[in-house]
């Protein structure tokens, strides 16, 4: 039996999926990873992950909606969520002014930089706990 904190990344980037799956795995997590928003709900059912990253431009169901999907169901709800995205810092604020859901745990900027990544997951991993 492992104790192995599981890491969903959710991307429509294949790339991007490889990359952070690598990276975490290297630092001794276990990875799910999905393409879309509607995966990325299935996966959650699958295996109740300690953290998410979600990018937020996705075809089918953004991140956005994902987003809001976990922050509803009161299972999922404690999950913390690192939102990744290309778009600029006024989404940032958008979403953190948000009424329907809380802010997500941490946001990362891309390109996503590889300590930055690494010292957030850690943090609210161990934030959980």
């Amino acid at each position: 039996m492992t104790d192995k904190k599981t890491i969903l990344i959710i991307d429509d980037e294949p790339d991007t999926l490889t990359y952070f799956s690598s990276l975490l795995e290297d630092n001794g997590y276990k990875t799910v990873t999905a393409g879309d928003g509607g995966a990325a709900i299935e996966r959650v059912k699958e295996c109740l992950p300690d953290l998410i990253t979600l990018d937020i431009t996705m075809p089918e169901k953004s991140g956005v909606r994902c987003y809001r999907e976990l922050r509803e169901n009161e299972a999922w709800r404690a999950i913390p969520v690192i939102m990744v995205t290309g778009i600029s810092g006024d989404f940032r604020n958008f979403i953190s002014s948000r009424k329907q859901v809380p802010p997500p745990e941490g946001y990362l900027s891309k390109p996503v930089d590889e300590a930055e990544l690494l010292n957030l997951v850690r943090k609210l991993v161990k934030a959980e706990h």
